[in-house]
């Protein structure tokens, strides 16, 4: 192997001449209705698993699909450059719950190009962004004959849900991948056109809230006045979850919350979205939340507590005279450094066991939970994604913190002490999570070109040098 990395252009021109059949072949990927929280799609995910297989083969990666005892993991691997330094691709192939379907323009997993724009569930969150570096290998491998770098790809299925396999498989086999940096491409940008790597992240804890009442459902004309509602003594904790200022009132939840410096607020405010942008990309009138701080720093440097839904009672057409005999409300927390998902945990059921009333039992069940994390963004890795970025856009990139979370981020740095580079490629109204959910192509385009020349640039740089892992992540039991 030579001591000079190969050079890009061919890889570039690869880019540019394969545009139609990647959009192709993205739209093959996003038919895959693979909801990984749903176990009706238990089959979609395995067989959306073997395809990712097959072409990550294809583009000549070694490539094999692994157990972890939910949905398969798809790992690959090439490592033709003995010497230079390791890159591991991070992406998830599971996505959202589509519903509600009738809120869709067109059905999410028939995915259909309007303008400049894919739509589709998962085209954008996560299958459009990890196909960008995907495809990106593929323009060096046949474009320029080879990497540049060492590659090590990782494809999971479970990362909605909490990436519970993905970890347990990090905790149990991490030391074999031997990484020096990483890349991850699940969130969004600046804006049209301006690119973001992102620093931070918020951590994060899912939990269900379950209230039991009588044994059965009750005839609420026979039993109401005398019988408590599950579903109203539900309502009455959940709305004793937040004070009049918008502020979690769970006893104890901000005690580790670390402040942010002046300087840190000053540059959040400098590069970051403004109130007007967040409310419109929100479709919202006016914002909410925890006072003193404006929205972009609500959702990125403060800790937040959503009520994502409540299950109870009758919701078909029509009236149902019936008290529930049980009533759920699905609760997400966004943490921020120091916070704990553990503790935040045993705090809320505190919290729940002094809030519930004697005439109904109340639980808390913990889904999954994930630390947060940050990386240095005056890293050389993080400047050499920055500067990739740059070529490819045509304008310096801003360094964002996000109020998304996702788990194995702060996996790799407690696992591999490597840093990870998260550059996103979604736009803030590409609709992530919602009906008619998109990828703007050009950012599509876009990204394979960054990638291709973030490759060029690791490859020419030398062996990365890990760095000291700073944060942690796992599942809550």
């Amino acid at each position: 192997m030579p001591n000079r990395a190969p050079s890009a252009a061919a890889a570039l021109a690869h880019a540019r001449a394969g545009r139609t059949r990647f959009v192709e072949e993205l739209k093959e990927l996003v038919r895959f209705p693979t909801v990984g929280a749903q176990p009706a799609h238990r089959g979609d995910m395995r067989r959306c698993a073997a395809w990712l297989v097959a072409h990550l083969r294809g583009i000549g990666l070694r490539a094999e699909t692994v157990e972890t005892g939910g949905h398969p993991l798809v790992l690959a691997r090439w490592s033709g450059a003995p010497g230079r330094p390791t890159l591991l691709v991070y992406g998830h192939y599971d996505v959202q719950p589509a519903e509600p379907l009738g809120e869709w323009t067109s059905p999410p997993f028939e995915p259909v190009i309007r303008g400049a724009d894919l739509f589709g569930r998962g085209a954008c969150d996560d299958k459009g962004q990890l196909w960008a570096h995907v495809k990106a290998l593929e323009c060096w491998l046949r474009g320029a004959g080879t990497l540049p770098v060492n590659v090590v790809c990782v494809l999971e299925g479970e990362e909605e849900t909490g990436s519970v396999g993905m970890l347990r498989w990090l905790r149990a086999e991490g030391g074999t991948l031997r990484a020096d940096a990483a890349l991850i491409s699940d969130m969004r940008m600046r804006g049209p056109g301006i690119p973001a790597i992102t620093y931070a992240m918020r951590g994060a804890l899912s939990a269900e809230l379950e209230v039991r009442g009588p044994a059965v459902d009750l005839h609420s004309g026979n039993f109401g006045g005398a019988v408590h509602n599950p579903l109203q003594a539900l309502c009455e904790i959940v709305s004793r979850l937040h004070d009049a200022r918008g502020r979690v009132a769970v006893p104890g939840f901000y005690r580790r919350v670390r402040e942010v410096d002046a300087e840190e607020r000053a540059y959040m405010a400098r590069v970051g979205p403004s109130d007007a942008e967040i409310l419109r990309d929100a479709r919202a009138a006016r914002g909410w939340g925890e006072r003193g701080y404006t929205l972009y720093e609500r959702t990125a440097l403060r800790p937040s507590l959503s009520v994502n839904g409540i299950v109870g009672g009758y919701a078909g057409e029509g009236a149902k005279a019936v008290i529930p005999a049980r009533a759920t409300a699905k609760l997400s927390f966004r943490l921020v450094p120091d916070q704990d998902p553990a503790e935040v945990a045993r705090l809320l059921r505190e919290h729940v066991a002094r809030l519930a009333p004697p005439t109904v039992r109340a639980a808390v069940r913990t889904v999954f939970g994930a630390h947060p994390a940050h990386v240095e963004r005056r890293h050389p890795v993080l400047r050499a994604a920055a500067a990739a970025f740059r070529e490819s856009f045509g304008r310096e990139p801003v360094f964002l913190r996000s109020g998304g979370t996702i788990p194995v981020v702060s996996a790799l740095g407690e696992t591999l002490g490597v840093p990870v580079v998260l550059a996103g490629l979604a736009l803030p109204d590409d609709r992530l999570h919602g009906p008619d959910e998109k990828f703007h192509l050009p950012n599509l385009y876009r990204g394979i070109d960054a990638s291709i020349r973030f490759l060029a640039r690791l490859g020419a740089g030398g062996r990365a040098r890990p760095r000291r892992p700073t944060s942690h992540a796992g599942a809550i039991p």
